[in-house]
């Protein structure tokens, strides 16, 4: 029986200090996988200890994370992936049972949940952070994973190349969760520890910056897949101000009969029609998003699934 091609995907960024070792790691855990790195403008030697560590080792000039993760998708063939920071704080030793999960009951993206018991791996603002997050995503969208900025992932094949990746930085977790939930595809979690980056390696994370642009990632996803909610809910408060501005003007003219404050008057016209344009837009772009999420629906059904009755993520010898 011949094992399933995997792929391993690391995007890196000056991470010369915990490159090798993650690709070792990988290479341990998962003997028949191919362990690409993809370097994004490092100043370090990052690229060269991959490749001695033996990874295939590539390069993406664009920077951010979104824009590395858009071009290993295009670029890397696989059964399935794992894509994984290459900073070191993930387990290499959990990705055997994440492929297993994939492959065994036929998801498309298993997400690794962090489990971190050091408070230098896994900050409190982060886990705060993540918390808030994740929420706002369940919330919005009926369902979600516990830990929806994790960076420890696996991918069918028909995920990986029907994903529009739209993400520049680290957005691009984000964006893949909520990929998943709006197709309603079959997803799954783990729990696997998290540990903290090997000495000399720093993170880039921003606490409060990554968390703004993330959430404004969700707010603008929500714009783009709930439009009638999202203008539906501008309109009503538009409508309920209106109304609130209009009530004096109008009970004074039931006890004058004059409108005396005509330009509130105006302003309550104008928030009122404005409402109304509100919902319209949100209707129109509700069909619309609607044609979107069906051409993405048969660009994920193009691709043929990978359900094997059973699975051996051993290496093939019959190919070797």
């Amino acid at each position: 029986m011949s094992a399933p091609r995997i792929a391993v995907l690391v995007p890196c960024h000056n991470e010369e200090a915990a490159i090798g070792g993650v690709v070792a790691g990988f290479r341990a855990a998962l003997p028949g996988a191919v362990v690409y790195v993809y370097d994004n403008n490092s100043t370090d030697r990052t690229l060269a200890v991959a490749a001695a560590a033996g990874a295939v080792a590539r390069r993406e000039r664009l920077q951010g994370k979104g824009n590395v993760v858009r071009r290993m998708f295009a670029d890397v063939e696989a059964d399935a992936y794992i894509l994984v920071d290459g900073d070191g704080t993930y387990d290499p030793a959990a990705a055997p049972a994440m492929l297993e999960l994939l492959f065994g009951e036929g998801l498309d993206m298993v997400t690794a949940a962090r489990v971190g018991e050091a408070a230098a791996a896994y900050r409190r603002g982060h886990r705060f952070g993540n918390r808030v997050l994740s929420g706002m995503v369940r919330r919005i969208f009926g369902r979600g994973v516990s830990d929806m900025l994790s960076g420890y992932r696996a991918f069918s094949r028909r995920f990986v190349k029907s994903f529009p990746a739209l993400a520049h930085g680290f957005e691009i977790e984000t964006e893949l969760t909520v990929h998943a939930l709006e197709l309603r595809l079959p997803i799954g979690e783990l729990p696997a520890p998290y540990g903290a980056r090997p000495p000399g390696s720093a993170s880039k994370l921003r606490t409060l910056r990554d968390g703004i642009r993330i959430a404004r990632t969700i707010l603008l996803l929500v714009q783009h897949e709930r439009p009638l909610p999202f203008f539906g809910g501008m309109a009503a408060l538009l409508l309920l101000l209106a109304i609130g501005i209009f009530i004096p003007v109008f009970e004074e003219y039931l006890e004058t009969g004059l409108v005396r404050r005509f330009p509130t008057a105006i302003l309550s016209t104008g928030l009122g029609l404005l409402s109304f344009l509100s919902l319209a837009c949100g209707l129109i772009l509700d069909t619309v998003t609607l044609g979107r999420q069906e051409a993405k629906r048969i660009a994920y059904l193009a691709i043929p699934a990978a359900l094997p009755e059973r699975v051996s993520l051993a290496p093939d010898t019959a190919r070797q």
